[in-house]
């Protein structure tokens, strides 16, 4: 967008100023244009004077990433939500809405409306899991695809080995998206299936890297509209596991206390990097560790410490940040803020599976920061 187009405006509860002819949305509502509200400058600029204006509670919340309550219906659970933007100040969602695109669509617009009446007026992002498979888990990774359009899961995308083909769906998803209101995929998995027994193989693009690292990258330039990162039609891609899950300690699941031990066999943490770098070349905004927890892995002859990728500043930091040049958001996965004591930690009793007990009912924790839970004073 050049400075002398007109961006495209909407909303019902901002006004609209014109300054030199143009139209702005005065989302603080002062009745001057701020340099956050400028849409003729540049992102890095609007987010510095945004960010000054925040206050601590404002910027708390801008580091979480929620999730939109629905209703026994399917629907936004409305009261929830307003809690949540006008409360917690959280701006990030994660949808599991599924069913007629209209009333998605209908719903994130009421979010949005919402968000305008804030503060700041700071849109609200909306994320979502995989959408456009065969696969539907919604208490897992994934949402029933409904009316929107419906492909092979990565593992067949990978079978059938044509990057283009991959491009073209990243850009047909992009558009359903966008049609109802969702700016972010919580996907690509550049994970690789290394370990036959890891539950989550089918979201990945096989085990060879060279095949996973091109079909990542048409993946996001489909779903980002191009590789120079962001632009106006772009959705949000956040690329994960870094630094590449998969290769799970008997290929549980590391969402489980006993499942948290990852590990390289044979040495072979450069192997599953590979897949990331194609993420790279496609300017991939967003990048997801893993909760696994390293163990004896080496890295350019150092020891990385045995902590959750998540806390990992060897590898986020060094790797990641220095090795990578990655610049754009870490987005940790869900819940390793979460202590993980009691049945979290030792499971369902015998009793409770004789009973047929879901092993789901003990919990899961992610907070492998720390090789205990740290006891708390009164």
């Amino acid at each position: 967008m050049t400075p002398n187009n007109q961006a495209e405006l909407e909303g019902k509860n901002i006004p609209i100023i014109t300054v030199d002819n143009l139209k702005f949305k005065d989302l603080n509502k002062n009745g001057q244009l701020e340099p956050y509200e400028d849409w003729r400058l540049d992102s890095a600029t609007r987010a510095k004077d945004l960010t000054a204006r925040m206050n601590v509670e404002e910027k708390a919340g801008a580091m979480m990433h929620g999730t939109v309550a629905l209703n026994n219906a399917g629907r936004v659970d409305f009261s929830a939500a307003e809690e949540d933007v006008n409360q917690r100040f959280v701006n990030t969602f994660i949808t599991r809405m599924a069913g007629d695109p209209q009333h998605i669509s209908a719903d994130n617009n009421a979010l949005q409306e919402m968000a305008e009446k804030t503060r700041l007026g700071i849109p609200i992002t909306i994320s979502t899991d995989p959408r456009n498979h065969f696969v539907n888990d919604p208490n897992a990774t994934s949402v029933a695809a409904g009316s929107f359009s419906q492909w092979p899961e990565p593992l067949g995308l990978a079978a059938i080995d044509d990057a283009a083909l991959v491009k073209t769906f990243g850009d047909i998803a992009r558009q359903e998206y966008r049609a109802v209101g969702i700016q972010m995929a919580l996907s690509p998995q550049a994970d690789l299936a290394t370990e036959p027994r890891w539950g989550r193989i089918n979201g990945t693009f096989g085990e060879d890297n060279q095949l996973a690292k091109r079909l990542v990258q048409a993946y996001i330039e489909g779903f980002q509209d191009g590789d120079k990162g962001l632009v106006p039609t772009s959705v949000i891609t956040v690329v994960k596991h870094f630094a590449g899950g998969g290769p799970q300690l008997g290929g549980l699941d590391p969402h489980n206390v006993y499942g948290k031990e990852q590990v390289y066999p044979g040495e072979n943490l450069e192997y599953h990097l590979v897949p990331f770098e194609g993420a790279f070349a496609a300017n991939v905004a967003s990048v997801m560790p893993y909760y696994g927890q390293p163990i004896n892995l080496w890295y350019k002859d150092q020891l990385i410490e045995e902590v959750g990728f998540g806390f990992n500043k060897q590898v986020l930091t060094e790797m990641l940040r220095g090795r990578f040049g990655f610049t754009g958001v870490v987005l940790s996965d869900w819940g390793i803020l979460e202590s993980c004591e009691g049945k979290c930690a030792t499971g369902i009793s015998d009793a409770d599976i004789a009973a047929g007990v879901s092993p789901w009912t003990a919990g899961i924790g992610m907070s492998w920061g720390l090789k205990t839970s740290p006891a708390r004073s009164a």
